[in-house]
């Protein structure tokens, strides 16, 4: 009857532990995903740069892939400019809502073994 208590004990204390172990992650992943959101509001120009040139090589890229004929791809190029700032406010939102969350997740995979 002995031994079954021990290793119940040692089963409990492992419980506990792996459980303690769990909590820490968890907060120190939700530390990552604050610090990428403060990230996010103090680097804004810089992040709305950036999201200048993937829009200009994004819209370039899909214009030269789906339009081939000549003339109206260059139209396309020159007229794919005036949605822009509205685009870039719309991708600045969504990027402040949902990347610390994404880039967190992504982390997190990289560090799971």
């Amino acid at each position: 009857m002995l031994i079954r208590t021990n290793s119940t004990d040692k089963l409990r204390r492992l419980m506990d532990e792996q459980r303690r172990e769990e909590e820490l992650e968890e907060k120190r992943m939700q530390d990552v995903m604050l610090l990428l959101e403060g990230l996010a509001r103090r680097e804004e120009p810089t992040i709305k740069m950036i999201m200048d040139c993937l829009y200009d090589v994004g819209t370039m890229n899909l214009i030269n892939k789906k339009v081939r004929y000549r003339p109206l791809n260059r139209i396309m190029k020159r007229a794919i400019k005036l949605p822009k700032p509205a685009a870039k406010v719309v991708l600045f939102y969504w990027f402040r809502k949902n990347c610390p969350e994404l880039i967190t997740n992504w982390l997190r995979g990289k560090v799971r073994f």
